[in-house]
């Protein structure tokens, strides 16, 4: 399933976004490949951030990583960056963006 999200970074947090983003612990791409990703984009315009998600089951893979440890402590360092936080947990797995139009 493809999934969209959209969240938006701080505007004074822009650069640290973009670099903890050039380092997403190994151990956290393994885990959200494991749980069954095999593709995540993230766009940038502005302070508006797009994500585009190709993953199995997307309610799964919350579900999967929300107990990490690792996927905890980057929630967490995200909490701090971004304006408006996206709910990584089962309870906002469903906040995905609606299809308008698709060719």
């Amino acid at each position: 399933m493809r999934v969209a999200l959209h969240t938006k970074v701080r505007a004074d947090r822009v650069t640290e976004y973009e670099s903890a983003h050039r380092e997403v612990p190994e151990e956290l791409t393994a885990a959200i490949r494991a749980a069954g990703v095999s593709a995540w984009t993230i766009w940038r315009s502005g302070t508006d951030l797009f994500h585009v998600l190709e993953v199995e089951d997307y309610p799964a893979m919350i579900a999967e990583l929300e107990r990490l440890p690792v996927n905890i402590a980057w929630q967490a360092r995200m909490a701090e960056i971004l304006d408006v936080v996206h709910d990584y947990s089962a309870d906002g797995s469903d906040a995905s963006l609606p299809v308008v139009w698709e060719l």
